[in-house]
């Protein structure tokens, strides 16, 4: 299981790194926040679609076909915990030293529109903390979709 978790998390991280370096060099400047935001989205769902590859792989060449819906989310809920947390690296990373002016910026926009109401004060640690539990979730739901799915006894 250990090196199913591995080789499968391994390419979720690659995924967001090279999906994050193409969002860098087609400019995030040349976005409005939103679309930041959804091409934010889309780098964890494309990063985290190895869930499903994974319990698939350890159902069918590691575990004799079978697999439960309990080990389907273990091994989904860990390849998520090295997705998020090269995701929360990278997002340290960008609002650190990239953009250290993110968070301001970002404040300001939200005053602009009216959204005040919306302004959490920010560091780079507490997103990349954020991004780490944010992807944690979103993993366990695909764990669990995937582990209904997959599943064989």
């Amino acid at each position: 299981m250990k090196n199913t978790i591995v080789k499968y998390g391994t390419y979720g991280i690659i995924t967001g790194f090279l999906v994050f370096t193409f969002h860098l060099i087609i400019g995030i400047d040349n976005f409005d926040y939103s679309t930041n935001e959804i091409l934010g989205y889309l780098s964890i769902f494309l990063s985290l679609s190895f869930i499903y590859f994974a319990i698939k792989h350890y159902r069918d060449n590691v575990n004799n076909g079978v697999v439960s819906i309990g080990k389907g989310i273990v091994i989904g809920v860990l390849i998520s915990l090295l997705v998020g947390t090269g995701i929360g690296i990278a997002d340290f990373i960008y609002t650190k030293f990239i953009n250290p002016d993110f968070f301001s910026n970002y404040e300001e926009m939200l005053r602009n529109q009216g959204r005040e109401d919306e302004i959490i004060e920010m560091s780079s640690s507490f997103a990349a903390l954020f991004m780490l539990v944010l992807v944690t979730i979103i993993g366990f739901i695909i764990s669990l979709v995937s582990s209904l799915f997959l599943q064989r006894k």
